[in-house]
């Protein structure tokens, strides 16, 4: 028998007896079942927190949350992240977001928007969950939300000095003086610190009556639009009563909306001056000195109101019908008793 043949035989041996140990014990020949995944580790690696959308009453807070993962492989995670007022430790408000399977070393970002009050300041928790189970969490404080200028407010339109530097912001002269009144000519000055053109704006110049906080005049003044990286210098003209100090004030508007202001002081006293930051003192004060059309109108409203009432009632203004008839009693009764005395 040669080689060839004793290697066939041999072969359909062990095949034949494979075949025999399968029909007499079952599974003897299965296959092998694969090895378990490795669950993977995850961890908090850093939690960023930036503003977002900003309204008048609420702002949006983006919380960008890092996940460290190493080895294995991670799923049926997610990140739930709450926000907790820092003053009353009331929840504000809870957002919870799936993350996708997460595979090998690798960095994973989640980012949640979270809407909170604007007001005061938050702690931010951030909490990591596997298949409902907690794994990680960290937490992070932020403050000053309530100073986020809402976005119908923003503007990169600045007044150009604000006191600081020793240079007002509001400058005045002397437009011309008679009658006990002043005409000053005031002026500012609008720098436009964006990288584009600014909305229309507009400026409304008042003169306050420092002792007092009467209005003395005011008027506006149309800005227009400010290329980026300019200067305008709106100015108006308002006229005050003579020997007083005033607080000039100056509002910018945008669509209706106050989106900047300034102070400075015109000093018309010669014998004080007062300060943009100075609180009120007693002066003598002539109120009189501040009338303008509008008391006019009020008193000549007044006017009209009494004499329309006295003419309902018949008689002189403050003295009704009833008056007049006990009036006329008393004088019979005190003419009677003289003429009996």
């Amino acid at each position: 028998m040669n080689r060839e043949t004793m290697l066939a035989g041999g072969i359909a041996l062990v095949v034949a007896v494979s075949v025999l140990a399968v029909a007499a014990v079952p599974g003897a020949i299965a296959d092998s079942e694969p090895d378990p995944v490795r669950p993977g580790h995850l961890d908090i690696q850093e939690v960023s927190i930036a503003p977002g959308t900003v309204s008048g009453g609420t702002a949006t807070l983006q919380v960008d949350t890092r996940l460290a993962h190493s080895r294995g492989h991670s799923e049926n995670v997610t990140v739930l992240v709450r926000a907790v007022h820092l003053e009353s430790g009331l929840v504000e408000t809870t957002k919870q977001t799936a993350v996708p399977p997460v595979s090998g070393d690798r960095e994973v970002s989640v980012l949640q928007n979270v809407s909170v009050e604007r007001a005061g300041g938050y702690r931010v928790e951030t909490i990591v969950y596997r298949d409902d189970e907690r794994i990680a969490q960290g937490s992070k404080e932020v403050s000053g939300v309530g100073t986020l200028t809402p976005e119908y407010a923003k503007t990169s339109v600045r007044f150009h000095w604000q006191g600081g530097d020793g240079l007002p912001p509001i400058e005045y002269t002397v437009q011309s003086a008679s009658d006990n009144r002043t005409t000053l000519d005031v002026s500012t000055f609008l720098t436009n610190e964006g990288d584009a053109a600014s909305e229309e704006l507009r400026v409304v110049f008042t003169a306050r009556q420092a002792d007092s906080n009467i209005v003395a005049d005011r008027a506006s003044a149309e800005v227009g639009t400010v290329r980026p990286g300019r200067t305008a210098t709106p100015s108006v003209e308002l006229d005050v009563p003579d020997g007083y100090n005033y607080y000039l004030d100056a509002v910018l508007w945008k669509d209706g909306v106050i989106v900047g202001t300034a102070r400075s002081v015109a000093n018309l006293n010669p014998t004080e001056t007062v300060e943009a930051n100075e609180t009120v003192r007693e002066v003598g004060l002539e109120v009189s000195d501040f009338e303008g059309d509008s008391a006019d109108e009020q008193r000549d409203y007044e006017k009209t109101t009494i004499e329309e009432g006295a003419a309902a009632d018949g008689g002189v203004p403050g003295f009704g019908a009833g008056v007049a008839a006990l009036a006329l009693a008393g004088a019979l009764l005190l003419a009677r008793r003289r003429s009996n005395s």
